[in-house]
Order: C-alpha cells, then sequence, then structure tokens
C-alpha cells in the first residue's frame, strides 16, 4: 500500500520527484530513466509506470540551464529503451503463445490483455504505432502482438516508428512547453492532462466496440 502511495505521488508531482532525481544522480538520470521506460514496454507486468508524462517532464528539465540532460542524448536514450522494452515484450508474448488466454496469471490482468487483443484485431499491426500512445494498451500491444505470432520483421518496423513518434513528440512538447510559467505552475494538472487525452483513444475504441455489439444484437 505505501508503494502504491508513492508511485501515485511520484506520478502526479513528476517533476519534482525528477528534479530531484536529476540533481542527485546526475548522468545516472539517463539510466534510470531508461529502466523506466524499458519496464513500462517491455514488462507486461508494469503498465502502472508513468511513460507521457515521464517523457513530457524529462523534456522539461532537459530545457533548463545547468542541468546534465541533454535533449538530444535524452531522446536518443529513451528511443532506445522503447524500441529494446517492445522487442522483449513481443519475445515473451511469443514464448508464453495462446494459453495466456486460456489461463489466469497471478500478474497480468486477463482484461487487459483481452481488450488489447480485441483493438489489435481491429487496427492489424497498426496497432503496435497506435497505442504507444495510449497507456495500458502500449504496455500489452508488443505482447499481443507476440502472442499471436506476427513476424518480427513486419512488427520490429512498427515498434522503430512508434517508438520514435512516441518519444519525440512527447519529450520535445516538454522541453518547448513544460518551462513557459502557465504550464510549470499548473504542472500537475498538465500531467492529469496528458494522461486524460492519452487515453481518450483506449475509451473511444471501447465504447464504439460495445455500441457495434448492441447494435448487432
Amino acid at each position: 500500500m505505501e508503494y502504491i502511495t508513492y508511485l501515485i505521488d511520484f506520478i502526479i508531482h513528476i517533476d519534482k520527484h525528477l528534479f530531484e532525481i536529476v540533481t542527485k544522480y546526475q548522468f545516472w538520470t539517463y539510466l534510470i530513466l531508461f529502466l523506466i521506460i524499458f519496464c513500462e514496454t517491455g514488462l507486461v507486468v508494469t503498465p502502472f509506470l508513468p511513460g507521457d508524462s515521464l517523457l513530457f517532464a524529462a523534456g522539461a528539465i532537459a530545457a533548463m540551464d545547468g542541468n546534465p540532460l541533454n535533449i538530444t542524448w535524452l531522446i536518443i536514450v529513451l528511443c532506445f529503451a522503447a524500441i529494446i522494452g517492445d522487442s522483449v515484450n513481443y519475445e515473451i508474448g511469443k514464448f508464453l503463445g495462446h494459453k495466456v488466454y486460456d489461463r489466469d496469471y497471478k500478474f497480468i490482468k486477463k482484461e487487459h490483455l483481452l481488450k488489447t487483443h480485441e483493438f489489435y484485431e481491429k487496427h492489424g499491426g497498426k496497432t503496435i504505432i497506435i497505442a504507444r500512445f495510449m497507456p495500458i494498451i502500449r504496455t500489452f500491444a508488443p505482447f499481443v502482438a507476440g502472442v499471436g505470432e506476427m513476424s518480427f520483421r513486419r512488427f520490429f518496423s512498427f515498434n522503430i516508428i512508434g517508438g520514435i513518434l512516441w518519444v519525440i513528440s512527447f519529450s520535445v512538447a516538454g522541453y518547448f512547453f513544460g518551462n513557459i510559467p502557465v504550464v510549470k505552475r499548473n504542472f500537475t494538472l498538465v500531467v492529469f492532462t496528458i494522461i486524460l487525452i492519452s487515453l481518450l483513444p483506449m475509451v473511444y475504441a471501447i465504447v464504439q466496440s460495445k455500441f457495434s455489439k448492441s447494435k448487432s444484437v
């Protein structure tokens, strides 16, 4: 319970916590950020880790004078984290195979898995790109692609495009807009807005799916 409380506090006040990490660990911050993004995208059991908001906050801090983070290196490191993370997740899904749909795993929510599978069935390979901008589905999409035995070459091309677009869009947005006075004063609200906007495509897909089912009955 204490860990969950800390995680929620970290996400809500991500700018302050991340600034403390940068101040304390300096260049090691690149590795810390790499690990968070890698785990959020690469381990199907950690969809709760911050993604979009972390990229935005990291970009904002990179724009500050006198800090050790460089926006170019930040983008390069986090692109690698996102791409490698999805690749590992794909391989885990491929290893486990279709049996994941037949049994319940302690750390894998079947509800999230089935919703992602439904999303994947509708959008195909593009799901790997679209899902980058959707929390939770972002973590499950490469896993489902692996379970569905999508060819690695095809998956990897979508993975690269999606990873680069995702990292650049949020980190660059943070770099240029994160230090505007009104944004700095309302950073918590900005974080919630980012999370809300990120969730909208998933909510829309779920509502549309349920509407289509009720219409066909």
